[in-house]
Protein backbone atom coordinates (compact mmCIF):
# COMPACT_ATOMS: atom_id res chain seq x y z
CA UNK A 1 0.00 0.00 0.00
CA UNK A 2 0.84 3.28 -0.79
CA UNK A 3 -0.33 5.27 2.18
CA UNK A 4 -0.33 5.11 6.17
CA UNK A 5 -2.55 5.32 8.91
CA UNK A 6 -1.90 9.10 10.05
CA UNK A 7 -0.81 10.37 6.69
CA UNK A 8 -2.54 13.32 5.24
CA UNK A 9 -3.14 13.14 1.64
CA UNK A 10 -5.27 15.36 -1.15
CA UNK A 11 -7.61 13.10 -3.01
CA UNK A 12 -9.77 13.79 -6.11
CA UNK A 13 -13.28 12.05 -5.30
CA UNK A 14 -13.62 10.02 -8.27
CA UNK A 15 -17.70 8.48 -7.48
CA UNK A 16 -19.39 7.61 -4.33
CA UNK A 17 -19.38 4.35 -3.15
CA UNK A 18 -22.28 2.11 -1.68
CA UNK A 19 -22.56 3.65 1.98
CA UNK A 20 -22.01 7.47 0.64
CA UNK A 21 -18.58 8.00 0.92
CA UNK A 22 -16.28 9.44 -1.77
CA UNK A 23 -14.12 7.44 -3.19
CA UNK A 24 -10.70 8.33 -5.04
CA UNK A 25 -7.25 6.78 -5.46
CA UNK A 26 -3.90 8.02 -4.04
CA UNK A 27 -0.89 6.67 -5.67
CA UNK A 28 -3.27 3.84 -7.29
CA UNK A 29 -4.35 3.02 -3.75
CA UNK A 30 -8.35 3.08 -3.55
CA UNK A 31 -9.33 5.46 -1.19
CA UNK A 32 -12.48 6.06 1.15
CA UNK A 33 -14.00 9.56 2.53
CA UNK A 34 -17.05 9.55 4.23
CA UNK A 35 -18.50 13.18 4.06
CA UNK A 36 -16.62 13.82 0.06
CA UNK A 37 -18.80 13.92 -2.69
CA UNK A 38 -17.85 13.13 -6.28
CA UNK A 39 -16.36 15.86 -8.07
CA UNK A 40 -14.78 17.25 -5.31
CA UNK A 41 -10.67 17.92 -4.18
CA UNK A 42 -10.15 16.84 -0.56
CA UNK A 43 -7.23 16.71 1.82
CA UNK A 44 -7.76 13.94 3.90
CA UNK A 45 -5.67 11.90 6.83
CA UNK A 46 -5.72 7.95 6.46
CA UNK A 47 -7.31 6.08 9.10
CA UNK A 48 -7.02 2.46 8.35
CA UNK A 49 -5.17 0.41 5.56
CA UNK A 50 -6.65 -2.65 4.69
CA UNK A 51 -5.48 -5.29 2.26
CA UNK A 52 -6.94 -3.54 -1.13
CA UNK A 53 -8.18 0.20 0.28
CA UNK A 54 -7.70 2.92 2.64
CA UNK A 55 -10.02 4.70 5.00
CA UNK A 56 -10.00 8.31 5.60
CA UNK A 57 -11.17 11.31 7.40
CA UNK A 58 -12.03 14.17 5.95
CA UNK A 59 -10.49 17.40 6.62
CA UNK A 60 -10.73 20.00 4.18
CA UNK A 61 -12.23 20.45 1.03
CA UNK A 62 -10.30 22.44 -1.47
CA UNK A 63 -12.90 22.24 -4.41
CA UNK A 64 -16.46 21.58 -3.37
CA UNK A 65 -19.19 20.26 -5.32
CA UNK A 66 -21.96 22.41 -6.37
CA UNK A 67 -24.04 20.03 -5.18
CA UNK A 68 -23.30 20.08 -1.40
CA UNK A 69 -25.87 21.49 1.10
CA UNK A 70 -25.46 22.15 4.76
CA UNK A 71 -27.09 19.37 6.37
CA UNK A 72 -29.65 20.75 8.36
CA UNK A 73 -29.63 18.58 11.05
CA UNK A 74 -27.44 19.48 14.39
CA UNK A 75 -26.39 15.72 15.04
CA UNK A 76 -25.63 14.67 11.39
CA UNK A 77 -21.97 14.24 11.95
CA UNK A 78 -22.23 12.55 15.01
CA UNK A 79 -25.35 10.07 14.77
CA UNK A 80 -24.35 8.25 11.26
CA UNK A 81 -28.08 7.63 10.62
CA UNK A 82 -27.90 9.25 7.43
CA UNK A 83 -25.06 9.07 5.16
CA UNK A 84 -26.03 11.80 2.58
CA UNK A 85 -28.37 14.67 4.14
CA UNK A 86 -25.39 16.92 2.41
CA UNK A 87 -26.03 16.16 -1.21
CA UNK A 88 -29.01 17.93 -3.08
CA UNK A 89 -31.52 16.05 -2.79
CA UNK A 90 -32.31 15.51 -6.53
CA UNK A 91 -28.63 13.87 -7.00
CA UNK A 92 -29.36 12.18 -3.77
CA UNK A 93 -31.91 10.18 -6.03
CA UNK A 94 -29.06 9.97 -9.17
CA UNK A 95 -26.64 8.59 -6.77
CA UNK A 96 -29.55 5.69 -5.46
CA UNK A 97 -29.40 4.62 -9.24
CA UNK A 98 -26.19 4.14 -9.25
CA UNK A 99 -26.21 1.79 -6.75
CA UNK A 100 -28.10 -0.56 -8.68
CA UNK A 101 -26.08 -0.38 -11.08
CA UNK A 102 -22.76 -0.83 -8.50
CA UNK A 103 -24.34 -3.62 -7.47
CA UNK A 104 -25.21 -5.04 -10.88
CA UNK A 105 -21.27 -4.44 -11.90
CA UNK A 106 -20.19 -6.20 -9.07
CA UNK A 107 -22.42 -9.79 -9.41
CA UNK A 108 -22.68 -9.12 -13.14
CA UNK A 109 -26.16 -11.30 -13.39
CA UNK A 110 -26.89 -12.18 -16.94
CA UNK A 111 -27.18 -9.46 -19.19
CA UNK A 112 -27.19 -6.58 -16.76
CA UNK A 113 -25.53 -4.40 -19.08
CA UNK A 114 -28.62 -4.25 -20.63
CA UNK A 115 -31.43 -3.75 -17.77
CA UNK A 116 -33.85 -1.05 -17.76
CA UNK A 117 -33.01 0.51 -14.47
CA UNK A 118 -35.53 3.16 -14.22
CA UNK A 119 -34.92 6.30 -12.06
CA UNK A 120 -35.48 6.53 -8.37
CA UNK A 121 -39.00 7.67 -7.58
CA UNK A 122 -38.55 10.72 -4.59
CA UNK A 123 -40.26 12.53 -2.25
CA UNK A 124 -41.85 16.01 -2.35
CA UNK A 125 -41.13 16.97 1.26
CA UNK A 126 -38.49 14.27 2.47
CA UNK A 127 -38.52 14.80 5.87
CA UNK A 128 -39.99 13.27 9.03
CA UNK A 129 -41.09 10.07 7.11
CA UNK A 130 -40.28 7.32 9.57
CA UNK A 131 -42.92 6.04 11.39
CA UNK A 132 -41.27 3.84 13.55
CA UNK A 133 -38.46 4.70 15.91
CA UNK A 134 -36.37 1.98 17.62
CA UNK A 135 -34.35 3.96 20.53
CA UNK A 136 -31.62 2.07 22.50
CA UNK A 137 -31.80 4.01 26.48
CA UNK A 138 -28.84 4.54 28.46
CA UNK A 139 -27.99 6.19 31.81
CA UNK A 140 -25.44 8.84 32.40
CA UNK A 141 -25.00 10.01 35.96
CA UNK A 142 -28.48 9.37 36.72
CA UNK A 143 -29.51 11.00 33.39
CA UNK A 144 -31.43 8.92 30.71
CA UNK A 145 -30.78 9.39 27.45
CA UNK A 146 -32.50 7.45 23.93
CA UNK A 147 -31.20 8.03 20.75
CA UNK A 148 -28.86 5.37 18.26
CA UNK A 149 -25.42 3.93 18.84
CA UNK A 150 -22.65 5.61 16.49
CA UNK A 151 -21.71 3.94 13.48
CA UNK A 152 -18.78 1.26 14.28
CA UNK A 153 -18.98 2.12 18.19
CA UNK A 154 -21.19 1.22 21.43
CA UNK A 155 -21.22 5.23 22.31
CA UNK A 156 -24.94 6.30 22.39
CA UNK A 157 -26.05 9.25 20.74
CA UNK A 158 -28.74 10.89 22.37
CA UNK A 159 -31.48 12.46 19.67
CA UNK A 160 -34.11 14.70 20.58
CA UNK A 161 -35.16 16.28 17.14
CA UNK A 162 -34.45 13.75 13.78
CA UNK A 163 -35.48 15.28 11.10
CA UNK A 164 -36.18 12.08 9.56
CA UNK A 165 -38.02 10.83 12.47
CA UNK A 166 -42.28 11.33 12.36
CA UNK A 167 -42.51 14.18 14.82
CA UNK A 168 -45.61 12.79 17.25
CA UNK A 169 -43.34 9.39 17.58
CA UNK A 170 -40.08 11.48 18.61
CA UNK A 171 -42.34 13.62 21.09
CA UNK A 172 -43.52 10.42 22.79
CA UNK A 173 -39.97 9.00 23.67
CA UNK A 174 -38.85 12.56 24.32
CA UNK A 175 -41.52 12.22 27.29
CA UNK A 176 -40.82 8.51 27.87
CA UNK A 177 -36.89 9.24 28.56
CA UNK A 178 -38.10 11.97 30.84
CA UNK A 179 -40.32 10.03 32.96
CA UNK A 180 -38.19 6.99 33.06
CA UNK A 181 -35.83 9.71 34.63
CA UNK A 182 -38.55 11.17 36.94
CA UNK A 183 -39.08 8.06 38.24
CA UNK A 184 -36.07 6.64 38.55
CA UNK A 185 -36.96 3.44 36.37
CA UNK A 186 -33.87 1.14 36.04
CA UNK A 187 -32.35 1.70 32.59
CA UNK A 188 -30.04 -1.37 31.43
CA UNK A 189 -26.65 -1.50 31.21
CA UNK A 190 -24.58 -4.11 30.13
CA UNK A 191 -22.51 -4.28 32.95
CA UNK A 192 -23.97 -3.96 36.02
CA UNK A 193 -27.90 -3.02 35.76
CA UNK A 194 -31.19 -4.84 34.79
CA UNK A 195 -33.28 -2.65 33.37
CA UNK A 196 -35.30 -1.04 30.48
CA UNK A 197 -33.05 -1.31 27.34
CA UNK A 198 -35.01 -0.39 24.28
CA UNK A 199 -37.85 1.51 22.80
CA UNK A 200 -39.73 1.22 20.18
CA UNK A 201 -43.11 3.16 19.06
CA UNK A 202 -44.92 3.22 15.82
CA UNK A 203 -47.92 5.41 14.20
CA UNK A 204 -49.78 4.50 11.94
CA UNK A 205 -50.10 7.32 9.33
CA UNK A 206 -53.70 7.12 8.28
CA UNK A 207 -55.21 6.49 11.64
CA UNK A 208 -52.65 8.60 13.94
CA UNK A 209 -52.94 5.72 15.85
CA UNK A 210 -49.70 4.78 18.38
CA UNK A 211 -47.83 1.56 19.71
CA UNK A 212 -45.10 1.44 22.27
CA UNK A 213 -43.03 -1.63 22.98
CA UNK A 214 -40.99 -1.09 26.18
CA UNK A 215 -38.04 -3.84 25.89
CA UNK A 216 -37.04 -4.95 29.54
CA UNK A 217 -34.26 -7.11 30.69
CA UNK A 218 -36.23 -7.84 33.66
CA UNK A 219 -39.86 -7.29 35.30
CA UNK A 220 -40.48 -3.34 35.91
CA UNK A 221 -42.84 -1.36 38.12
CA UNK A 222 -44.24 1.30 34.53
CA UNK A 223 -47.18 2.34 36.10
CA UNK A 224 -46.12 5.66 36.49
CA UNK A 225 -44.78 6.46 32.99
CA UNK A 226 -47.76 4.50 31.70
CA UNK A 227 -50.22 6.30 33.53
CA UNK A 228 -48.28 9.90 32.39
CA UNK A 229 -48.44 8.95 28.78
CA UNK A 230 -52.12 7.72 28.32
CA UNK A 231 -53.27 11.00 29.92
CA UNK A 232 -50.73 12.93 27.63
CA UNK A 233 -51.09 11.32 24.04
CA UNK A 234 -54.44 10.40 23.45
CA UNK A 235 -53.21 8.75 19.91
CA UNK A 236 -51.30 5.70 22.01
CA UNK A 237 -53.45 2.74 21.61
CA UNK A 238 -51.28 0.20 22.70
CA UNK A 239 -48.30 -0.75 25.15
CA UNK A 240 -46.27 -3.76 25.32
CA UNK A 241 -43.41 -5.16 27.41
CA UNK A 242 -41.09 -7.27 25.45
CA UNK A 243 -38.55 -9.49 28.10
CA UNK A 244 -35.05 -9.76 26.71
CA UNK A 245 -32.66 -10.79 29.28
CA UNK A 246 -30.66 -12.02 26.33
CA UNK A 247 -26.85 -10.56 26.44
CA UNK A 248 -26.77 -10.23 22.81
CA UNK A 249 -27.68 -7.48 20.28
CA UNK A 250 -30.74 -8.87 19.54
CA UNK A 251 -33.58 -6.05 20.28
CA UNK A 252 -36.60 -8.15 21.15
CA UNK A 253 -36.94 -11.37 23.28
CA UNK A 254 -39.73 -13.96 22.43
CA UNK A 255 -42.45 -12.93 24.48
CA UNK A 256 -44.53 -9.72 23.83
CA UNK A 257 -47.01 -8.81 26.48
CA UNK A 258 -49.83 -6.09 25.89
CA UNK A 259 -50.15 -4.37 29.09
CA UNK A 260 -52.55 -1.60 28.04
CA UNK A 261 -54.79 -0.96 25.44
CA UNK A 262 -55.76 -2.40 22.10
CA UNK A 263 -53.23 -5.19 20.78
CA UNK A 264 -52.98 -3.71 17.35
CA UNK A 265 -53.11 -0.08 15.41
CA UNK A 266 -55.19 0.41 12.01
CA UNK A 267 -53.27 1.55 9.11
CA UNK A 268 -54.14 1.84 5.83
CA UNK A 269 -52.04 1.34 2.46
CA UNK A 270 -53.70 1.22 -1.58
CA UNK A 271 -56.87 0.88 -1.02
CA UNK A 272 -57.29 -1.27 1.90
CA UNK A 273 -56.40 -1.04 5.83
CA UNK A 274 -55.28 -3.72 8.04
CA UNK A 275 -54.14 -4.14 11.50
CA UNK A 276 -50.67 -4.05 13.33
CA UNK A 277 -49.29 -5.98 15.94
CA UNK A 278 -46.73 -4.01 17.82
CA UNK A 279 -43.86 -6.87 16.24
CA UNK A 280 -45.02 -7.03 12.93
CA UNK A 281 -42.78 -5.89 10.06
CA UNK A 282 -44.08 -3.23 7.75
CA UNK A 283 -42.12 -0.51 6.09
CA UNK A 284 -40.94 2.27 7.85
CA UNK A 285 -42.20 4.88 5.01
CA UNK A 286 -45.61 4.78 4.80
CA UNK A 287 -46.09 7.82 2.57
CA UNK A 288 -43.47 6.09 0.09
CA UNK A 289 -44.89 2.91 0.59
CA UNK A 290 -48.10 3.89 -1.54
CA UNK A 291 -45.81 4.57 -4.20
CA UNK A 292 -43.51 1.12 -3.56
CA UNK A 293 -46.73 -1.30 -3.83
CA UNK A 294 -48.52 0.22 -6.72
CA UNK A 295 -45.17 -0.30 -8.21
CA UNK A 296 -45.34 -4.09 -7.46
CA UNK A 297 -49.09 -4.28 -8.61
CA UNK A 298 -47.82 -2.93 -11.96
CA UNK A 299 -45.01 -5.34 -12.11
CA UNK A 300 -46.82 -8.50 -11.77
CA UNK A 301 -49.51 -7.80 -13.46
CA UNK A 302 -52.10 -10.71 -12.88
CA UNK A 303 -55.36 -12.10 -14.44
CA UNK A 304 -58.13 -13.52 -12.42
CA UNK A 305 -57.16 -17.10 -12.90
CA UNK A 306 -53.67 -16.49 -11.27
CA UNK A 307 -52.05 -18.33 -7.79
CA UNK A 308 -49.91 -16.08 -6.07
CA UNK A 309 -47.34 -17.07 -3.43
CA UNK A 310 -46.47 -13.76 -1.29
CA UNK A 311 -43.08 -14.75 0.93
CA UNK A 312 -42.38 -12.62 3.73
CA UNK A 313 -45.74 -11.86 3.69
CA UNK A 314 -45.57 -9.75 7.06
CA UNK A 315 -49.27 -9.06 8.01
CA UNK A 316 -50.08 -9.09 4.15
CA UNK A 317 -49.81 -6.00 2.93
CA UNK A 318 -48.29 -6.61 -0.80
CA UNK A 319 -50.36 -9.57 -1.20
CA UNK A 320 -53.88 -7.82 -0.03
CA UNK A 321 -53.52 -5.45 -3.44
CA UNK A 322 -53.79 -8.81 -5.64
CA UNK A 323 -56.54 -10.76 -3.54
CA UNK A 324 -59.48 -9.33 -5.18
CA UNK A 325 -57.88 -9.54 -8.51
CA UNK A 326 -56.48 -13.05 -8.47
CA UNK A 327 -57.80 -17.05 -7.67
CA UNK A 328 -55.59 -17.31 -4.36
CA UNK A 329 -53.49 -15.59 -2.10
CA UNK A 330 -50.77 -17.79 -0.04
CA UNK A 331 -47.92 -16.19 2.40
CA UNK A 332 -46.05 -17.03 5.06
CA UNK A 333 -43.40 -14.99 7.47
CA UNK A 334 -41.48 -16.57 10.43
CA UNK A 335 -42.92 -14.22 13.27
CA UNK A 336 -46.33 -15.96 14.34
CA UNK A 337 -48.26 -12.36 15.66
CA UNK A 338 -47.33 -11.38 11.60
CA UNK A 339 -49.75 -14.08 10.46
CA UNK A 340 -52.39 -13.71 12.89
CA UNK A 341 -52.55 -10.62 11.47
CA UNK A 342 -52.80 -11.40 8.16
CA UNK A 343 -55.55 -13.89 8.80
CA UNK A 344 -57.39 -11.23 10.82
CA UNK A 345 -57.12 -8.81 7.92
CA UNK A 346 -58.13 -10.90 5.59
CA UNK A 347 -61.27 -12.18 7.48
CA UNK A 348 -61.75 -8.66 7.73
CA UNK A 349 -61.53 -7.44 4.40
CA UNK A 350 -63.99 -10.39 2.87
CA UNK A 351 -61.05 -12.38 1.73
CA UNK A 352 -61.73 -16.01 1.55
CA UNK A 353 -59.31 -16.81 -1.09
CA UNK A 354 -56.14 -16.25 0.99
CA UNK A 355 -54.19 -18.38 3.09
CA UNK A 356 -51.32 -17.42 5.54
CA UNK A 357 -48.78 -19.63 7.71
CA UNK A 358 -45.72 -19.38 10.18
CA UNK A 359 -43.01 -20.40 8.72
CA UNK A 360 -39.86 -20.43 6.88
CA UNK A 361 -40.96 -19.59 3.12
CA UNK A 362 -38.01 -22.55 1.90
CA UNK A 363 -39.26 -24.93 4.20
CA UNK A 364 -43.43 -24.42 3.05
CA UNK A 365 -43.06 -23.35 -0.21
CA UNK A 366 -41.61 -26.92 -1.02
CA UNK A 367 -44.49 -28.40 1.23
CA UNK A 368 -47.06 -26.70 -0.41
CA UNK A 369 -46.04 -27.77 -4.09
CA UNK A 370 -45.72 -31.69 -2.01
CA UNK A 371 -49.53 -30.86 -1.77
CA UNK A 372 -50.25 -29.84 -5.00
CA UNK A 373 -50.16 -26.17 -4.52
CA UNK A 374 -49.25 -24.53 -7.73
CA UNK A 375 -48.15 -20.75 -8.15
CA UNK A 376 -48.56 -18.83 -11.26
CA UNK A 377 -46.71 -15.45 -9.76
CA UNK A 378 -44.47 -14.97 -7.02
CA UNK A 379 -43.95 -11.68 -4.41
CA UNK A 380 -40.43 -11.86 -2.65
CA UNK A 381 -39.58 -8.99 -0.14
CA UNK A 382 -36.83 -10.67 1.74
CA UNK A 383 -34.99 -8.89 4.25
CA UNK A 384 -31.41 -7.48 3.56
CA UNK A 385 -30.14 -10.76 3.93
CA UNK A 386 -31.78 -11.39 0.59
CA UNK A 387 -33.21 -14.44 -0.60
CA UNK A 388 -32.51 -17.83 1.58
CA UNK A 389 -30.21 -20.18 -0.78
CA UNK A 390 -32.78 -23.05 -0.13
CA UNK A 391 -35.46 -20.69 -1.24
CA UNK A 392 -33.55 -19.83 -4.09
CA UNK A 393 -33.31 -23.72 -5.51
CA UNK A 394 -36.96 -23.98 -4.60
CA UNK A 395 -37.54 -20.70 -6.89
CA UNK A 396 -35.48 -22.49 -9.52
CA UNK A 397 -37.24 -25.71 -9.22
CA UNK A 398 -40.85 -24.62 -9.26
CA UNK A 399 -40.46 -21.47 -11.80
CA UNK A 400 -43.68 -19.71 -11.07
CA UNK A 401 -44.64 -17.67 -14.70
CA UNK A 402 -44.22 -14.15 -13.04
CA UNK A 403 -41.91 -12.72 -10.34
CA UNK A 404 -41.63 -9.56 -8.24
CA UNK A 405 -38.69 -9.19 -6.56
CA UNK A 406 -39.00 -6.24 -3.85
CA UNK A 407 -35.78 -5.19 -2.51
CA UNK A 408 -34.18 -3.32 0.13
CA UNK A 409 -30.62 -4.08 -0.71
CA UNK A 410 -29.20 -3.78 -3.64
CA UNK A 411 -26.02 -6.18 -3.12
CA UNK A 412 -28.12 -8.63 -2.01
CA UNK A 413 -30.66 -8.20 -4.79
CA UNK A 414 -27.90 -8.06 -7.13
CA UNK A 415 -26.34 -11.56 -5.43
CA UNK A 416 -29.87 -13.48 -6.84
CA UNK A 417 -30.45 -11.93 -9.58
CA UNK A 418 -26.97 -14.34 -10.92
CA UNK A 419 -29.00 -17.02 -9.60
CA UNK A 420 -32.48 -16.14 -11.07
CA UNK A 421 -31.87 -14.97 -14.24
CA UNK A 422 -30.99 -18.93 -15.17
CA UNK A 423 -34.27 -18.54 -15.66
CA UNK A 424 -35.79 -15.32 -15.25
CA UNK A 425 -35.47 -12.19 -17.96
CA UNK A 426 -35.37 -8.69 -15.68
CA UNK A 427 -37.45 -7.06 -17.41
CA UNK A 428 -36.86 -3.42 -15.43
CA UNK A 429 -35.60 -2.33 -11.99
CA UNK A 430 -37.82 0.75 -10.54
CA UNK A 431 -35.70 1.85 -7.54
CA UNK A 432 -38.30 4.14 -4.79
CA UNK A 433 -36.46 6.32 -2.25
CA UNK A 434 -37.46 5.11 1.30
CA UNK A 435 -35.01 6.18 3.08
CA UNK A 436 -33.76 10.13 1.89
CA UNK A 437 -30.89 11.20 3.06
CA UNK A 438 -29.29 7.33 3.71
CA UNK A 439 -27.29 5.51 1.84
CA UNK A 440 -30.18 2.97 0.77
CA UNK A 441 -32.85 2.78 -1.33
CA UNK A 442 -35.68 0.10 -2.15
CA UNK A 443 -36.18 -1.59 -5.40
CA UNK A 444 -39.00 -3.32 -7.17
CA UNK A 445 -37.85 -5.70 -9.65
CA UNK A 446 -40.23 -7.32 -12.73
CA UNK A 447 -39.34 -10.56 -13.78
CA UNK A 448 -40.73 -13.03 -16.13
CA UNK A 449 -40.05 -16.66 -16.91
CA UNK A 450 -37.33 -16.99 -20.26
Amino acid sequence: MNVKVKQKIPLKIKRMGINGEGIGFYKKTLVFVPGALKGEDVFCQITAVKRNFAQARLLTINKTSPFRVQAPCPIYDACGGCQIMHLQYDKQLEFKDDLIRQALKKFKPAGYENYDIRHTIGMDTPYHYRAKLQFQTRAFKGNVKAGLFQEGSHRLVNIKDCLVQDELTQAIINRVVALLEKYQVPIYDERRTAGVRTVMIRKAMATNQVQLIFVTSRELFLAPVIKTLTAEFEEIQGIAVNLNRSKSSEIYGDKTEIILGRATIEEEVLDYQFSLSPRAFYQLNPQQTQVLYGQAVAALDVSENDHIIDAYCGVGTIGFAFADKVKSVRGMDIIPEAIADAKKNAQRMGFDNTYYEAGRAEDIIPKWYQEGYRADALIVDPPRTGLDEKLLQTILRYQPAKMVYVSCNTATLARDLVALTKVYQVEYIQSVDMFPHTARTEAVVKLSKK
